[in-house]
């Protein structure tokens, strides 16, 4: 899927218009119909502008499989197991095992 289609993707799984994104990302409506309207290829970082209007990173916007948003909440859990030795990984995978009966 090319960066275009990728777009169009987004867009319609929110329901949003380009004047919608055009607000959310605070890009202008003539930059999003120059990308839509004349194929013109949108650079990093008018990409990276586009990605933050839909609340992904730009990684996410490349992934191939489901997105996952990394909510405020997700991104503190990440930030806090960087910092969790191996055991500890372990005993937290334990844990959330016990929670969803999977053991």
């Amino acid at each position: 899927m090319d960066a275009h289609q990728r777009l169009r993707q987004l867009l319609d799984e929110r329901g949003w218009t380009e004047y919608r994104l055009s607000k959310n990302c605070g890009l202008s409506e003539s930059t999003l119909a120059n990308i839509f309207r004349r194929n013109t290829v949108p650079s990093i970082a008018t990409l990276e502008t586009i990605c933050k209007g839909f609340g992904i990173t730009l990684s996410q916007f490349f992934a191939d499989d489901d997105m996952v948003e990394l909510t405020p909440e997700l991104k503190q859990l990440f930030d806090r197991w960087v910092t969790l030795t191996p055991e500890q990984k372990s005993a937290v995978y334990t844990m959330i095992a016990a929670f969803n009966n999977t053991l």
